[in-house]
């Protein structure tokens, strides 16, 4: 995971700190009630710095039909361990939401 250690030496500290501050102290409950289109949320099980319980599983209960995709044993940065699935997903729920619309 070379990208997340190249990343982290070219991030300021004082941003650094303040986007895990408002990361972990900021309740978006309610923004995410108001989320009314098809939801795409993807997330790992391992994850220790957003465990899934408190992130993705809150999340899919909370916007209105959302779906709700685990990658068994995938860690965070799932975006660069796991990327041809990732895209695969993506490009799926998209076709879907696409066909869904056409039909409304």
């Amino acid at each position: 995971m070379e990208v997340f250690w190249l990343w982290s030496m070219q991030v300021g500290l004082s941003a650094a700190y303040e986007c895990i501050k408002v990361f972990s102290e900021t309740d978006l409950t309610e923004d995410l009630k108001r989320i009314d289109v098809p939801t795409l949320i993807i997330h790992d099980d391992d994850d220790r710095i957003s465990p899934i319980g408190a992130s993705a599983h809150l999340s899919s209960k909370i916007v209105k039909n959302a779906i709700l995709k685990v990658y068994p044993g995938a860690p965070y940065g799932l975006y660069a361990t796991h990327r041809d699935k990732l895209n695969a997903d993506l490009l799926e729920f998209l076709g879907k939401a696409r066909t869904s619309s056409r039909a409304a």
